[in-house]
């Protein structure tokens, strides 16, 4: 229905690269001929938590041949692996995972703090049976969050280890990575990740639908989810082909307004509407002094709002971009 009026996918086809959804199993009941409609728009299941332990392999061997009938991957949780970890049965956990026809491991450091050869020794291991590895990066307990500088460094490890995506850990979805204790979206720390790798790097694990709203508001149909509840696809397929959900009407906070003085807004105005821009061009249009634009332009990249890079006229000079236009 309506066909002409909505958009469309940029990534239709699996496997995409953009654009993925990740729901969570939590064995709940699920229809098979309703799942049916919506497994178009399911990339991923990833079983929760320990369940695996505690399901007869045999049920999850069905259970994970029904997706892949819908051509749905299965991953397992970070934190079964944290387990077999710490009971360095990483082997064992691979060779199982494999033999019941998991498609990837998600690996965390919830209650970790591996070094990049221990790490890269885990990925081995696990990619030496065909299985592939997921990262996830952050903690589930709120009392002791990264801060920006260790996720971009944990970050950088994945990427290391051959990555193409992240996933950013978002447990319930408050007071946890990128929410804070309301669940509201700390756009500063977004800011200030995506400014330094591109934003399809990240897998946000949105708990919330009003979350799901306003990443998808904020980085276009593109943006990666994660921790999908699956009553909630519909609503997140339909924002992406560009209809309005009613978490939509919930959120009110899909960007934060720069903070500092007027020159540091005014600046941000600019380079809003204007980008992309050269600092020579903001001096010019703001008459504001060479070092008070500088001194802006440093306080709203320390603030996540913008990032530099080459001219493409001229690859001596610098032109600044508001963080969100350089993907949407």
């Amino acid at each position: 229905m309506l066909d002409d009026l909505a958009k469309n996918r940029v990534d239709f086809q699996k496997p995409r690269k953009e654009g993925l959804t990740y729901i969570v199993d939590r064995f709940q009941a699920i229809d098979r001929d309703n799942f049916k409609i919506l497994a178009p728009f399911v990339d991923m299941v990833k079983i929760h938590g320990a369940l695996p332990l505690l399901t007869p392999d045999s049920l999850l061997k069905d259970k994970i041949k029904m997706y892949h009938d819908f051509e749905i991957r299965v991953s397992t949780g970070s934190t079964l692996t944290e387990f077999a970890i710490l009971n360095h049965s990483v082997d064992s956990l691979a060779k199982q995972a494999y033999s019941i026809g998991i498609d990837v491991i998600e690996i965390g450091e919830n209650n970790l703090d591996l070094s990049l050869e221990n790490k890269r020794k885990i990925v081995e291991v696990i990619r030496s049976v065909s299985i592939d590895v997921q990262w996830k990066i952050g903690r589930k307990d709120p009392r002791h969050q990264l801060d920006a500088d260790e996720t971009v460094a944990k970050i950088q490890d994945a990427l290391k280890l051959g990555s193409q995506k992240v996933i950013l850990e978002a447990n319930d979805g408050f007071n946890v990575g990128i929410y804070d204790e309301r669940g509201s979206i700390k756009w500063n720390l977004v800011g200030a990740i995506t400014a330094k790798f591109p934003p399809n790097t990240f897998i946000f694990e949105s708990p919330q639908e009003s979350q799901q709203s306003a990443l998808i508001a904020e980085f276009g149909q593109r943006v990666n989810l994660a921790e999908v509840h699956p009553d909630s696809l519909a609503s997140v397929e339909s924002q992406r082909r560009g209809f309005l959900s009613k978490a939509v009407f919930n959120v009110s906070y899909l960007r934060k307004d720069p903070e500092g003085g007027p020159a540091a807004k005014f600046i941000y105005y600019i380079i809003k509407t204007k980008h992309p821009i050269e600092q020579s061009d903001l001096i010019s249009l703001s008459h504001l002094p060479r070092r008070t634009v500088q001194g802006a332009i440093d306080e709203l990249k320390l603030q996540g709002l913008i990032i530099s890079r080459n001219s493409l006229d001229d690859a001596r000079k610098r032109v600044y971009v508001p963080v969100h236009s350089d993907w949407l």
